[in-house]
């Protein structure tokens, strides 16, 4: 079993190791924080591979970033922060308890059928509570970390280059 610090540090090489443009890399980057971050888990996968196409990222870049920011360390924390934001701005009141109960069923890993099925008891009104304050939660890191991969991978790339120029 990976370790914590392990994985991310796994993870983290694997992005740095991506080939290609640094805009595209940074888009699927952004694209894998937002969908991360965003309280969507049964279908984190599908949605970033979607977004990817759609905004012209890097696929892997996405799907490796997801992976990253939507982890068992992270999944109650982000899903909290997504609840007090949603509940803070919409009317109505989604229990944490509710809420528990779904994640406790889809932390089970019972596939993914029973994880949508989870999902739907939670009903309209609480998915919206979840999904605009996942949404707000995610925006500003999506973009901070947009601003810094498109960096990383500038610097990556110039490196690269001027170590073939050299070779």
């Amino acid at each position: 079993m990976l370790k914590p610090h392990r994985a991310a540090r796994y993870y983290y090489l694997r992005l740095l190791r991506l080939q290609g443009d640094p805009e595209t890399l940074a888009r699927g980057v952004a694209i894998g924080v937002f969908v991360g971050i965003t309280p969507t888990l049964p279908l984190h996968t599908v949605l970033a591979l979607l977004f990817a196409y759609l905004l012209g990222g890097n696929a892997i870049a996405a799907l490796i970033t997801t992976v990253m920011v939507s982890n068992p360390l992270t999944l109650v924390p982000q899903y909290y922060l997504c609840w007090r934001i949603g509940n803070w701005l919409l009317p109505g009141h989604l229990s944490w308890h509710k809420i528990q109960r779904v994640m406790a069923v889809i932390h089970s890993d019972p596939g993914f059928s029973e994880s949508l099925h989870s999902l739907g008891r939670l009903s309209i009104e609480a998915l919206s509570v979840l999904l605009l304050g996942g949404i707000i939660l995610a925006l500003p890191i999506t973009l901070l970390a947009y601003q810094l991969s498109r960096r990383l991978f500038a610097t990556i790339r110039q490196k690269r280059r001027q170590r073939h120029v050299l070779d």
